[in-house]
């Protein structure tokens, strides 16, 4: 594992290069952010979320959440290609 690791929310989200190809995680898991939110998305419930996940808290979810906010926050420029 290489040194350069990022996180957020007091370390519920990391972004290790090493694990899931540098995807964000929660707490360094194999479990990615992106993968939470696909399931929040299709209407599952927290409860099932937690239920399927064991290892993840309710505040897992929610730093998630906090995270794709942050993403959101910021401006992007859409180019059309060809």
């Amino acid at each position: 594992m290489t040194d350069s690791k990022m996180s957020f929310f007091e370390g519920r989200i990391t972004i290790i290069p090493d694990v899931c190809n540098g995807q964000p995680t929660i707490r360094g898991k194999r479990i990615t952010v992106q993968t939470i939110l696909e399931f929040l998305g299709a209407g599952d419930s927290q409860e099932d979320i937690l239920q399927q996940y064991p290892s993840l808290e309710l505040e897992d979810l929610y730093a998630c959440l906090k995270f794709a906010a942050y993403l959101m926050s910021h401006r992007y420029v859409l180019k059309i290609t060809s």
